[in-house]
């Protein structure tokens, strides 16, 4: 029996987040589907394609610090990039036929990306059988645009000319889409909470506890400052705490920063550099204290166990995510939060020491969305009975 096909297309510009949850959601969806995912970013080589989903790498695209688009692969010009992208992810449609076209971000982010993702989502709208499309959502919006009105609408009506669902990964008790999306402009696509999405967590083997500070910011772009006063707060943290300071730079990390980290712990006592931990969750769960910024999938590892976290949101630019992210989070009492204005080495070894005796609060949220997004993926195909459209 032929198993239904989703093709997903996923966009990172700056960071690793959009495309770790992508991942996790892919290898959830395919126990079910057939599953081709569109990576248009970088893919470090430190992660692994996994065996049961086909990978379409485009031509890689980013951001700037002025959210101008650049090339990711010096061999192609912005331009050429876009067009090669278009060609091929139409060919990926017209090869894979799918039954569920699912787009991450767009149309409430990624407008950048519209000149390939219309004309995919006008394919999916051509005559025949039709896919259902839906929209992939993390729990926050970026909501301090210059023109944020203008953006909601517009994302409202592409949303409402294309879309049959949207589906928010996050639990509606902890963050509701309408809080960072106010259009004037009626969203009138159904809107599903699918519970927070996050990796299974390893059991190949046992770690013992360690006395350390786990230190990491994602794919480690913009985790410079954190990395910084990290490493000249380690002596102290094992001086005073007996705290050895592990930092995770994470594979996007410039280079000549990863080789200044390195040859100050070459010298400094306490300190250990890595680039990549495969399994970041669980060497979160058996650290003293968890220091990092709040992206989405990293706070998904604080909430799934019981380690001091402090985070440092990012917050550079129009990027209010990770500071509403983290705001919510210590109201609740999940964790401690840094402000980034004020991070130094000493505001750094005084967050740990605050933090190293305290007992975050569990908060009761579904973290299931892994395995019921494909669940509820399903149940609204069959309800739509995907068939010719009229």
């Amino acid at each position: 029996m032929t198993r239904p096909r989703v093709l997903f297309h996923c966009q990172q510009t700056t960071g690793l987040g959009h495309l770790v949850r992508a991942m996790n959601l892919a290898e959830g969806l395919a126990h079910d589907f057939d599953v081709t995912l569109l990576n248009g970013g970088p893919w470090p080589a430190e992660l692994a394609e996994p065996e049961a989903i086909d990978v379409v790498h485009l031509p890689p695209l980013g951001l700037d610090a002025d959210y101008a688009l650049v090339s990711r692969d010096e061999r192609y010009g912005v331009e050429e990039a876009l067009r090669l992208r278009v060609a091929m992810i139409q060919e990926s449609f017209r090869r894979t036929a799918p039954d569920v076209l699912l787009i991450e971000l767009f149309p409430f982010g990624r407008r950048k990306f519209e000149t390939e993702l219309i004309p995919l989502l006008e394919a999916a709208h051509s005559p025949g059988r039709r896919p259902f499309v839906a929209c992939s959502l993390r729990d926050i919006l970026v909501h301090s645009r210059r023109n944020q009105l203008g953006h909601d609408d517009r994302a409202s009506q592409l949303a409402n000319e294309y879309f049959d669902a949207v589906l928010v990964h996050a639990d509606a008790r902890f963050a509701t889409l309408e809080e960072t999306f106010r259009p004037t402009i009626p969203l009138r696509v159904p809107v599903h909470y699918t519970g927070f999405v996050r990796a299974p967590r390893s059991h190949d083997r046992a770690i013992e506890p360690q006395r350390r500070v786990l230190v990491s910011a994602g794919g480690g772009r913009v985790g410079a400052p954190l990395f910084r006063a990290a490493a000249e707060a380690a002596p102290h943290l094992l001086d005073e705490h007996g705290l050895r300071t592990v930092v995770v730079t994470g594979p996007f990390l410039p280079d000549p920063v990863v080789t200044e980290l390195s040859r100050r712990a070459s010298t400094a006592r306490g300190l250990e550099v890595m680039r990549y931990l495969p399994d970041l969750g669980a060497e979160m769960a058996v650290s003293a204290v968890s220091v990092s910024q709040a992206g989405y999938n990293t706070v998904m590892d604080i909430l799934g166990c019981t380690t001091p976290a402090v985070v440092v949101p990012y917050g550079e630019g129009r990027e209010d995510e990770q500071p509403a992210r983290a705001v919510k989070l210590e109201r609740l009492g999940a964790v401690r939060v840094l402000d980034p204005s004020i991070l130094s080495a000493r505001t750094f070894t005084a967050a740990v020491r605050d933090a190293v005796n305290w007992t975050p609060l569990a908060l009761p949220l579904d973290l299931d969305g892994r395995s019921r997004t494909p669940e509820l993926l399903k149940s609204l195909c069959l309800a739509r009975d995907v068939e010719p459209a009229p």
